[in-house]
């Protein structure tokens, strides 16, 4: 019977390193290349706990750049202490981790190329974003006081995102996608400066080739909470499928 079972394995050893070679065998470079195709949450993000060579493939800072605070002062490549940093340093397509846990500032921050941010813990509340009060720097009635400015396609998910005054995401261009967020206006006596999201993009009827680039927000399965509107609009952009639920102090709206 050892004999037997001796040969059984034999034989089965082949098949299974014939199932597990060629994927291991691959090159870091083309390994790299196809996680490039996977969507950073959850698919990349799961491919990272596999093993410690695919965890330093898929966090690779060419495929993501990481916010995180530092440990022990020492910074690793493709990791900054601050979402502004990241943001300075991201290349166009690239997507940005913001740590789980604690509260990152976010004031006034412009992304001008198309990028991904994206919360790292399971829910959005694990990650959030504040904006403090306004400075002398962007005065509260020119509505530029806001956590996140957008001129150019993104895409922001799994975040939570406060504004003590102002905006949480002002929408200059492009295509903006709000996926599985939460947005928070605090109550105050200036309330009709506050607003979740603010656009003041417009279609362009005379140029057919910049209407061609398309402007636009879409919210998926987001809250947003406080603020004297859900949304304020000084172009031509309309959201559609809006359900809004009314509390006794504050008034909640879910997009789905």
């Amino acid at each position: 019977m050892d004999r037997e079972m001796a040969k059984r394995r034999r034989a089965s050893a082949p098949v299974v390193e014939e199932l597990i070679s060629p994927v291991n065998s691959l090159d870091d470079g083309c390994l790299m290349h196809i996680f490039s195709f996977l969507s950073p949450i959850p698919d990349r993000y799961n491919t990272a706990l596999v093993c410690h060579r695919w965890r330093f493939l898929a966090c690779h800072p060419r495929l993501w750049l990481r916010v995180e605070r530092p440990i022990r002062g020492v910074m690793e490549p493709g990791v900054y202490p601050t979402l502004e940093a990241a943001v300075s340093a991201a290349r166009p397509g690239d997507t940005i981790l913001i740590a789980a846990g604690g509260s990152h500032v976010a004031c006034n921050i412009q992304i001008k190329k198309p990028i991904c941010i994206i919360g790292g813990g399971e829910l959005p509340d694990d990650t959030v974003l504040t904006c403090s009060r306004g400075s002398d720097k962007f005065p509260l009635i020119d509505l530029s006081n806001s956590a996140l400015e957008f001129l150019s396609t993104c895409k922001i998910a799994n975040l939570t995102i406060r504004a003590e005054l102002g905006c949480c995401l002002l929408h200059r261009s492009g295509r903006l996608t709000i996926q599985e967020c939460l947005l928070q206006c605090e109550q105050n006596p200036l309330d009709y400066l506050s607003f979740p999201i603010i656009s003041t993009a417009i279609e362009y009827n005379s140029f057919p080739s910049l209407k061609e680039q398309g402007h636009g927000v879409s919210v998926v399965r987001t809250r947003i909470e406080g603020g004297a509107k859900a949304v304020r609009t000084n172009g031509t952009l309309a959201l559609h499928r809006v359900r809004a639920i009314y509390a006794r102090s504050s008034v909640f709206f879910w997009f789905e």
